[in-house]
């Protein structure tokens, strides 16, 4: 009997214990919630787990779990002999090919010296750090980095067009039409391309487009462009003139319109006139070449005698 007694007592606290160790809900709590107590329990053990997977998941991300098993992986596939055993550059046409050839033989080396192998796993080979550091290159508008079985990575670029240079603090520099500097110019290698003057000048470079395109027939004829202290342009043609321009945009494209009508009905430019200063709506200013000899303002009247 005593041995009955027992093995009921320890039954009942087996039982016991398998119920404590279900989550359940205060009754006084339940009094004040819409749902009875099944239900609320039911919903703290759903929280309680979310909570215990949440603390696993930050816990795995805090011992680098995840990067290490994905480490340890490459570093196998790398052992199977799945390895980079060259690459291919495309794309490039005036780049120097010297500066992509650091950026993916740096990468290369790394995943190799991280895999203790004399060549980098593929599973390794960082590609997106690759291209955003391709991407900090001037002349690279974009870059696609990709293996090829069964052991080439392949670097494509996509390189900007240069359309102007830009003179800033004595300095030459090629930029694109959107104005990104592309590569420094030395002055006895200038491409023939328009040139841009002054501080910033190269951010506006794509309104200077804009106002260019709408006088075709004066684009072929630009020399150079003047950004005059932040706020407009002053234009120099090859015939020798310069056009001063209103500030605004659209003003100095009407006053650029205007200017055109009157050279194809008058001829303007190419009569030897230094500069056409429109930048008095409605108004033109001309400055005409002093003749040799000719003083710069009228000399000033001899004082009468008293």
């Amino acid at each position: 009997m005593t041995a009955a007694h027992v093995r009921r007592g320890g039954s009942a606290g087996r039982a016991n214990a398998k119920k404590s160790s279900k989550v359940a809900v205060p009754k006084k709590i339940v009094k004040r919630l819409p749902v009875d107590q099944a239900r609320a329990n039911k919903v703290a053990g759903l929280v309680f787990a979310a909570f215990v997977v949440v603390i696993a998941f930050v816990a795995l991300i805090a011992l680098d779990i995840p990067a290490k098993a994905e480490r340890a992986a490459g570093v196998a596939v790398g052992h199977a002999g799945f390895t980079v055993s060259g690459y291919q550059i495309v794309g490039i046409n005036k780049m120097d090919r010297k500066l992509v050839d650091a950026v993916v033989t740096d990468e290369l080396k790394r995943a190799a010296d991280e895999a203790g192998l004399s060549k980098a796993p593929q599973a390794l080979v960082d590609v997106s750090a690759i291209r955003q550091r391709l991407l900090g290159y001037g002349w690279v508008k974009d870059a696609r980095v990709s293996h090829r079985l069964p052991d080439t990575l392949v670097i494509d670029i996509v390189e900007r067009t240069p359309s102007a240079l830009w003179q800033s603090d004595g300095r030459l520099a090629l930029i694109d039409h959107e104005g990104v500097v592309l590569d420094r110019v030395p002055v006895d290698k200038m491409p023939d391309l328009p040139l841009v003057i002054g501080t910033g000048a190269n951010a506006q470079s794509e309104q200077l487009g804009r106002l260019m395109a709408a006088v075709p027939t004066l684009k072929p004829q630009l020399a150079s462009a003047n950004w005059v202290g932040g706020r407009r342009w002053d234009l120099s043609f090859q015939s020798g003139e310069t056009v001063s321009l209103p500030e605004g945009e659209e003003a100095a494209k009407a006053a650029l319109t205007k200017f055109v009508r009157l050279d194809k009905q008058t001829g303007l430019l190419g009569r030897g006139i230094l500069r056409f200063d429109l930048r008095v709506p409605g108004k033109m200013i001309v400055r005409l070449p002093r003749a040799p000899g000719e003083a710069i303002a009228p000399a000033a009247p001899p004082p009468q005698e008293g």
